[in-house]
């Protein structure tokens, strides 16, 4: 009976002691919740501000902000060279094609090449209906006044296409094409090969951020009328 007795009283002692070790548990629980809520918004402001004094987020920040555009690249030198041989070479490297774009976006005239490649596509176009709908897509981002990229085309080339995009063909803007080509291969292909995102490639630098600058886009194709259209398809 003793035993019995005894035996009994041990089990409630082991079911107080588990009570209070839960509402320890439990109540510790809590209180630290509640500290760590009043800590936090502390804690945040700290952090927030150590962040805020690290070189490398200014530099992120400013980066971003100023729309630097560094980006990784294999190519070597070799390879870069053939880019300087002429403006057709260049194209029919996709790496080239890629570089060249980069550099145009520096000078807020990266329309023209979007607009080169978006024909290339095109002149691929089967059948009246996807010729008809990429037309009209071309049409809308690229010729018509204030498109969003609308290029720098001269009165005649534009009202030749607007004429004629009810019923478009896969020629249908080759003029425009040729045109803008032109334009690149006058004008931004030379200041490419003297800026820094080419020297460096040539050089076997490591490419560096480059700044976004606003060019003059006051110049039209009419400058360059005289000039022998010759585009190929190169890609």
């Amino acid at each position: 009976m003793e035993t019995t007795l005894f035996f009994f009283s041990q089990i409630n002692m082991c079911e107080s002691k588990e009570k209070t070790f839960f509402k320890l548990i439990h109540g510790s629980g809590k209180e630290e919740t509640s500290k760590e809520a009043k800590i936090r918004p502390k804690e945040k402001r700290n952090r927030l501000s150590l962040l805020v004094q690290k070189p490398e987020f200014h530099e992120d920040t400013c980066s971003s902000r100023s729309g630097h555009l560094a980006k990784e690249t294999r190519v070597s030198p070799e390879e870069a060279v053939k880019w300087g041989e002429s403006f057709d070479k260049l194209l029919s490297y996709r790496d080239g094609l890629e570089t060249f774009t980069r550099f145009l976006k520096t000078e807020f005239s990266e329309e023209n090449i979007e607009f080169w490649i978006a024909c290339e596509d095109f002149k691929k176009s089967k059948g009246p209906q996807q010729i008809h709908l990429k037309a009209k897509a071309i049409y809308e981002k690229f010729i018509k006044t204030d498109a969003p990229k609308e290029v720098n085309l001269d009165f005649h080339t534009k009202e030749v296409i607007t004429k004629s995009i009810t019923q478009p063909t896969l020629h249908s803007f080759d003029a425009a094409q040729s045109r803008v080509y032109q334009l690149m291969e006058q004008d931004s292909y030379a200041r490419f090969l003297k800026s820094d995102i080419y020297l460096d490639l040539i050089e076997g630098r490591p490419q560096r951020p480059t700044n976004l600058r606003r060019r003059s886009r006051s110049f039209t194709c009419n400058e360059f009328q005289d000039v022998q259209s010759d585009v190929a398809i190169w890609l």
